[in-house]
Parts: C-alpha cells; sequence; structure tokens
C-alpha cells in the first residue's frame, strides 16, 4: 500500500487543500519559488505557503535534501495559478482555487528552493531519490508529454490540454490556465532517469541543525543499505488517510 505522506519527509500540514481529485491520469508538477537553495529553509517555505493559503504538496531544497510535506497526495494542491514566488503578495493571490489543481487521479505538486534562471537540475539534488521513488510507488509515469520547460525569459510553448491529458511530468510553465514561468530549462532525463533504488552516493551525509542526515539507501563498501525513514501518521480528523 503506498503512502500518502511521503516517508522521511517532514509534517507541516497545510490547514486548507484543494478538495478532492476529480479523476485522470495522474501527474507531477515542479515548480520554482524564486528563492536560492539555503537563502531561506524549506521549513520557513513551508509556513509561508500554508499560511497564505497555497501549500503545494513537498517543498523541496536540493542543495541540503531537506523536504517538508504540506498535504497528503491524495488531496488537491492549491499552488497552481498562484504567484510563483515565496514574497508576500496578497493582491496577487485568487479568490478561488484554481480548478486544474484538482484535474487527475494524482497531481503532485514539487515546489523546488530554487529559480527559474537557474535550473535546479544543476545541483546535487539531494533527497531526488527519495522523492521519485514515492512517486513510483503511485504509479506515476516517468515521461515528460510537454517536453522539456521553455528556459527563463523564453517564450513558453503552447500549454497544450492533450498533452496535460496524459499524465506524467510537467515544468509549472507547461500547465494550462497559469501564467508559471518556471522552472526554466531544467534537465528532465538528469531529473527523472535517476534508478530510485540507488540514492546518489555523498562525501558526507548533509546536515540539518548540526545533525546528519541520510536520504534513501547509501553505499558501503559495494553493499547497498536502505536509510532510516520516519513514517507520520495523521491525526483525527485529519485530511485524509494515511495510505489508499
Amino acid at each position: 500500500m503506498a503512502d500518502a505522506w511521503m516517508p522521511g519527509a517532514r509534517c507541516i500540514r497545510g490547514e486548507s487543500d484543494g478538495g478532492d481529485m476529480a479523476g485522470g491520469a495522474p501527474r507531477v508538477v515542479w515548480l520554482t519559488f524564486g528563492a536560492a537553495p539555503r537563502a531561506v529553509s524549506v521549513w520557513s517555505a513551508a509556513q509561508q505557503l500554508k499560511q497564505e493559503g497555497r501549500p503545494c504538496h513537498l517543498v523541496w531544497d536540493p542543495v541540503t535534501g531537506d523536504i517538508a510535506q504540506l498535504l497528503p497526495i491524495v488531496r488537491a494542491g492549491r499552488a497552481l495559478g498562484t504567484p510563483e514566488h515565496l514574497e508576500w503578495a496578497p493582491g496577487q493571490l485568487p479568490h478561488r482555487t484554481a480548478a486544474v489543481n484538482r484535474e487527475g487521479r494524482l497531481c503532485v505538486q514539487i515546489g523546488v528552493l530554487g529559480s527559474a534562471r537557474e535550473p535546479f537540475t544543476s545541483y546535487q539534488m539531494i533527497g531526488l531519490a527519495a522523492i521519485l521513488g514515492w512517486l513510483d510507488s503511485w504509479e506515476i509515469p516517468r515521461r515528460w508529454p510537454a517536453g522539456q520547460p521553455a528556459p527563463f525569459r523564453q517564450l513558453a510553448r503552447p500549454r497544450s490540454r492533450a498533452l496535460w491529458a496524459r499524465g506524467g511530468h510537467f515544468g509549472a510553465s507547461q500547465v494550462p490556465e497559469c501564467d508559471s514561468i518556471g522552472p526554466g530549462s531544467i534537465d528532465i532525463d538528469h531529473l527523472t532517469r535517476l534508478d530510485a533504488s540507488i540514492a546518489r552516493e555523498l562525501s558526507e551525509p548533509s546536515r540539518t541543525n548540526g545533525a546528519a542526515r541520510s536520504h534513501g539507501p547509501a553505499r558501503t563498501n559495494g553493499t547497498f543499505h536502505p536509510g532510516p525513514h520516519t513514517a507520520h501518521t495523521l491525526p483525527a480528523g485529519s485530511l485524509s488517510t494515511a495510505g489508499v
């Protein structure tokens, strides 16, 4: 049974979500928030999105590997159709959640600490294997129907409804009825071709608040050993169950 909450991610529960999913092909949308990794913490970014009522599912720092989850994967997010930056701009927030947030059996929104100017696939992308493994457990195909997202400040390709309907992975700039320009010209092959059963070797563990963290399996003398995971249970009255 797949987990609605990603194992190993820190749970920072959003106070609201986009509602029930409408059904259709499952998909993943990669967004950027215009904030450089380490310039703001994952926890601060998640709290701000929560307070502003525009939570995505995951917030990820590809340099430190820190990951926070705001919503269970089976509920709709609210980030699509809102400003793609972390600066407080209440006048730009929509009065209602864009319908595209609910499209698909799943529409997983991954907010990356990075900028469309500098594609986040140029970073080490610590924690990517764990994210892909979680998405794979929900049988979201690793394909990019709309191809590579457009580079920063280059005219975006038409946001095709037909391609969106196929499901798979998309950049926010490829989502119909949205004005986002991120995540820029990320290397889509590098992003989704990683073997999710093998985490990238690190010269040393990443650290958060001085404590060493492990992301996915580690290699010792040619043998792979799974890293520790922390499962999160949902409190009573939660938005959804812990598994589906």
